[in-house]
């Protein structure tokens, strides 16, 4: 499963964020091929509340407030990412950072 939020994350990174970026057409059908792949999962009003009570409680920028928020929500209990704590467990959502090296 993959937010409606990490797609446009990539877009932005892939077009804007890298040495060699992607033309807009090449990002749009790479994410065309992952919506084919992937079940993608709204931003619901739910999940902006949800995001929000992950930022006073938890201390989490929005953004990845609301990536916790979707996947909490959506009973998602592993999400791959560089931007948490590596191992971090909150509140039934566990951090796992994709890019570290191998133990």
């Amino acid at each position: 499963m993959v937010s409606a939020q990490v797609l446009s994350e990539f877009f932005v990174t892939v077009t804007k964020k890298i040495s060699a970026p992607l033309t807009l057409e090449q990002a749009a059908q790479r994410i065309d091929n992952f919506c084919r792949v992937w079940t993608v999962l709204e931003i619901t009003e739910m999940i902006v509340l949800e995001a929000i009570r992950g930022v006073e409680k938890h201390r989490f920028s929005l953004w990845d407030a609301q990536i916790w928020a979707t996947a909490r929500l959506n009973q998602v209990n592993l999400v791959l990412s560089e931007d948490f704590s590596h191992g971090s467990f909150v509140e039934g959502v566990r951090f796992i950072n994709p890019f570290l090296p191998a133990d």
